[in-house]
């Protein structure tokens, strides 16, 4: 219940409801978290799972594939060692972003695909999508708060 409580209020400050203070308006843009997501997908490829945990939030969430949330950053990491296999590759589209509205929060969508390889070392691609919830961090950086993806069949 408290994975959901987070997740709503995540949610509701990402599409700006309530009041909206002209700082709000100055933190980011979308082509900010876009570029950020670019960041994101680059760090994975060349320091595998560690650069990718470098862009969440400790107390991130994040909801796999049909699977349970997973609490905090260290929780997540534990599920990442497949990035840093170079047979594997995160390649993202371009996405699409919105900008924060209230509290410093924005996000990004879009597409994706995950390329390994089978244990005859043929290539697999399997094709996804996202969604990240970014939050400003105290330190004036952004981090992924909540992150969900999904294969599309």
């Amino acid at each position: 219940m408290k994975v959901w409580s987070m997740v709503i209020a995540v949610v509701i400050g990402a599409v700006g409801l309530g009041v909206r203070s002209s700082a709000d308006a100055k933190l980011a843009t979308a082509d900010t978290l876009r570029h950020l997501e670019g960041e994101f997908v680059k760090a994975a490829a060349e320091k595998g799972s560690e650069g990718y945990m470098s862009y969440y939030a400790e107390d991130a969430v994040e909801v796999p594939n049909g699977e349970d949330a997973i609490q905090g950053k260290a929780n997540i990491a534990k599920t990442k060692g497949f990035l840093g296999d170079k047979k594997n590759q995160l390649v993202m589209d371009a996405g699409r972003g919105g900008y924060p509205r209230i509290g410093g929060y924005g996000y990004t969508w879009g597409a994706f695909e995950f390329r390994s390889k089978d244990k005859d070392g043929k290539p697999v691609v399997e094709h996804c999508k996202y969604t990240s919830i970014w939050k400003k961090q105290k330190d004036g950086t952004w981090k992924v708060v909540l992150d969900m993806g999904m294969r599309v069949r």
